[in-house]
């Protein structure tokens, strides 16, 4: 499995909390993220590779792995009640998981739903 990870700052404990209830599902898992979502995974003790921060064009890279077929889910906790410079990446992110057919969710109730059902495969 190739995961990419990414939070708003409000909802970053909440995917570590997340990933960390679900470990034993994504021990093997390829898991890259931005930056700063990264490093709050790797302080928890998990394995990810890190781009750059979601505003300094990380989100932007991870939608590059997407359009190059190298990655099968996408969780991205997002803030609904903050305002976010980057929106245009985020945008550009979700329209590309559109176009190539790639999970992804918003939630810890959506992402839960995908780890059960890649978990079935």
């Amino acid at each position: 499995m190739r995961l990419a990870i990414i939070a708003h700052d409000g909802k970053k404990a909440e995917m570590v909390a997340f990933l960390l209830e679900n470990k034993k599902r994504i021990i093997n898992a390829d898991i890259v993220a931005t930056g700063t979502t990264g490093s709050h995974a790797e302080n928890a003790g998990l394995k990810v590779h890190k781009f750059l921060s979601g505003p300094m064009g990380g989100d932007a890279q991870i939608a590059t792995m997407v359009a190059e077929g190298r990655l099968d889910l996408i969780f991205f906790f997002r803030d609904p009640q903050g305002k976010h410079p980057h929106e245009p990446d985020i945008q550009m992110l979700m329209r590309l998981c559109d176009v190539h057919n790639i999970p992804f969710a918003t939630n810890p109730a959506g992402a839960q739903l995908l780890l059960n059902a890649w978990a079935t495969e």
